[in-house]
């Protein structure tokens, strides 16, 4: 995910140069904090519930970063952010910069989803303090309170998957489209297969990044996931020459440190960077494991992670607390959205018996299921169409994407769902985690979408550098 982006919309005169054709013309020019190019904004309004059409609304945030060649163009790609709770917009300076070649043929549509980014965003504040970053991850006093103040503006049971691609099809049409590709991530992806449920003669194409099928429960198999990640991950390091000479138990770091850490947490001094004084942080096994897991999603910070176990199950929990109390993925969720969309889609099928067995006996243990369905319990639960749980079926081309190192999105997903597209292609990146982040040659992926863009075609594509992408060394001091 990228950084926070900050809309500034700017009409730049209204001048036939600064305008698009055809639909796009009900846009405006403008600027996005950070990013140099002049872009297109606008608002779609929609009902928030989509059912009665009436009562309160919710302005959707679209941002089109046009085609390089409008005359010649094809269908356009919108993308889908992940989380749930992500912003699409903010994927907007990778189109402008890394990714300006998916716009040689192919206007980038981002929307923010409904809950996220500028399209009444489910979050509250919180003070990002040392105890913050190590704190659970849904505190009951937390949901209650984020509950609350956001029923104030919003009917939270309204802000599920399939609402959402009801949302983005009318983003669609407004802007005059007929086809479109589309591109999601994570959650994006399972938002991308209930697109092409429910609005099938729209779909040119689609591209699936870690893909999260409707019927994945999470967090479910979030420990099971981790856990073989993170098997994978420790035996790189055994097999790599300068880590294992550095950590040649980093097995048994890896049990102890949580062996020591179950009985009681750590109690450590922290000094916050800059000239604020120390601060005695507690470390509990939870939060611990639940920070690892997180890391396993990106090969760099997955680069230091046998340096961190292994000196924390010395005692020496500063190179944890150096990664842990910075932003990270959660930063950039939000958290209202996150648990709107979970606890009507996910949370209600989870069987406590089932996810018992599942983790009994994991590293990662029960924690995110136990947050998850503590949180659930206070949050309203929206509803969801009776087939929501299926496995989505249809045919047009997709192109899948799954990294063999994923601590939560693990390739099994990925041939689940490819097994009922009859057009699809399933490829596995042998070094990839949750995206290819920290990888050499990160723009393998993106030649080989382009190339699938361009012929809308998934079974003649050239993926062989795959195989090359490379992760990062491991960090050893």
């Amino acid at each position: 995910m990228a950084t926070g982006a900050v809309l500034l919309l700017v009409d730049l005169g209204g001048c036939a140069k600064h305008r698009l054709p055809g639909g796009l013309s009900k846009l405006k020019p403008c600027r996005l904090d950070g990013i140099d190019e002049q872009l297109f904004c606008g608002k779609v309004t929609v009902f928030e519930n989509r059912e009665t059409r009436t009562g309160r609304t919710i302005d959707l945030n679209v941002v089109v970063l046009p085609a390089v060649n409008q005359k010649t163009k094809a269908e356009p790609l919108f993308d889908l952010a992940g989380g749930p709770g992500a912003s699409s917009v903010d994927a907007a300076g990778f189109y402008v910069r890394e990714g300006k070649d998916y716009r040689r043929r192919h206007d980038v549509v981002c929307v923010d989803q409904r809950g996220t980014g500028k399209s009444n965003r489910l979050a509250i504040w919180r003070e990002k303090t040392p105890s913050y970053y190590l704190s659970e991850m849904f505190p009951v006093d937390y949901v209650q309170k984020m509950r609350h103040e956001l029923e104030k503006r919003a009917d939270l049971t309204k802000y599920t998957t399939s609402i959402a691609m009801d949302d983005l099809d009318d983003v669609r049409a407004w802007l005059g489209y007929d086809r479109i590709n589309l591109f999601g991530g994570s959650y994006g992806t399972r938002a991308v297969l209930v697109y092409m449920r429910r609005h099938p003669e729209h779909v040119r194409s689609a591209i699936l990044l870690a893909v999260a099928p409707t019927d994945l429960k999470m967090p479910l198999h979030h420990s099971e996931s981790a856990a073989r990640a993170m098997d994978l991950l420790l035996g790189e390091c055994k097999r790599d020459t300068r880590c294992n000479a550095a950590f040649p138990q980093i097995r048994d770091d890896w049990k102890k440190v949580l062996e020591q850490l179950e009985k009681q947490p750590a109690r450590v001094e922290y000094s916050p960077p800059g000239k604020s004084a120390p601060t005695t942080v507690e470390i509990h096994r939870g939060v611990f494991a639940e920070k690892i897991r997180t890391w396993m999603y990106d090969r760099d910070k997955a680069a230091r992670i046998p340096l961190i176990v292994h000196h924390a199950a010395n005692g020496d929990f500063a190179p944890f607390l150096q990664q842990a109390v910075a932003p990270s993925i959660p930063d950039f969720v939000a958290d209202g959205m996150y648990l709107s969309v979970t606890c009507a889609e996910d949370i209600p099928f989870i069987d406590q018996e089932e996810a018992t067995k599942l983790t009994a006996g994991n590293p990662f243990g029960n924690y995110r299921v136990f947050q998850q369905m503590r949180a659930c319990g206070i949050w309203p639960r929206g509803e969801i169409p009776p087939d929501f749980l299926e496995s989505v079926q249809c045919d047009a081309p997709v192109l899948i994407f799954s990294g063999n190192m994923d601590p939560v999105t693990p390739p099994k997903f990925g041939e689940q769902v490819a097994r009922h597209l009859p057009n699809s292609r399933h490829v596995v990146i042998p070094e990839a985690a949750h995206g290819v982040d920290g990888l050499t040659d990160p723009d393998c992926f993106d030649r080989i979408a382009i190339e699938f863009l361009d012929k809308g075609d998934a079974k003649n594509l050239d993926v062989g550098c795959v195989e090359q992408m490379a992760p990062p060394p491991f960090a050893t001091k």
